[in-house]
């Protein structure tokens, strides 16, 4: 498989479904960041199409008890990796998803501006599945190949306190930091 993204920055041979939950990144911003995270909907629960409702704005309040505490919430990440390892696109690469919320790395604030948002489907307490890291590598692979990622880190590193994800079952041995230097 020969991933390549095209000029808008969408990724080839991967499924797109576009979330209107992105802006303008600032100019002349690198990207340099990839952050990991987590995310299952109804929370522990995966397979369904919470994930896709929540980042395309559909999530129906009555579906789940849980789904009323986000009602109204606009979130969106640029990529989305089922447990089967499944690769979802939802925003243009070059695009700012809306992922981090309020964060830091390395003395910048507002991580959204210069990184790259990949949600992995899982919870904190359930590991992830070797599909999954196979997946995760494969799009470092090109996201390095196409941007100057500097670092890798999780959601709770650049939102202590407030963020938890991807949570300890994830194993950072199992991801291919090589690619990012």
């Amino acid at each position: 498989m020969n991933r390549e993204f095209d000029q808008a920055g969408w990724l080839n041979d991967v499924r797109h479904i576009e979330s209107a939950n992105f802006d303008d990144r600032p100019v002349g911003t690198p990207i340099d960041l990839l952050v990991i995270h987590n995310i299952s909907l109804p929370p522990g629960e995966f397979g369904g199409d919470g994930v896709i409702e929540l980042f395309t704005n559909r999530l129906d309040p009555a579906a789940h008890p849980y789904y009323r505490t986000i009602e109204g919430l606009r979130v969106s990440a640029h990529f989305f990796i089922r447990r089967d390892g499944e690769l979802i696109q939802f925003v243009a690469a070059d695009k700012r998803a809306w992922h981090a919320g309020r964060s830091a790395c390395n003395g910048r604030e507002c991580c959204n501006d210069f990184s790259i948002g990949i949600e992995l489907e899982g919870a904190d307490d359930t590991p992830f599945t070797d599909a999954q890291y196979e997946s995760l590598n494969g799009l470092i692979g090109v996201l390095c190949r196409h941007y100057p990622i500097g670092a890798i880190v999780g959601h709770s590193d650049i939102a202590p306190g407030r963020k938890t994800d991807p949570g300890p079952c994830f194993d950072w041995g199992r991801l291919d930091k090589a690619q990012a230097a």
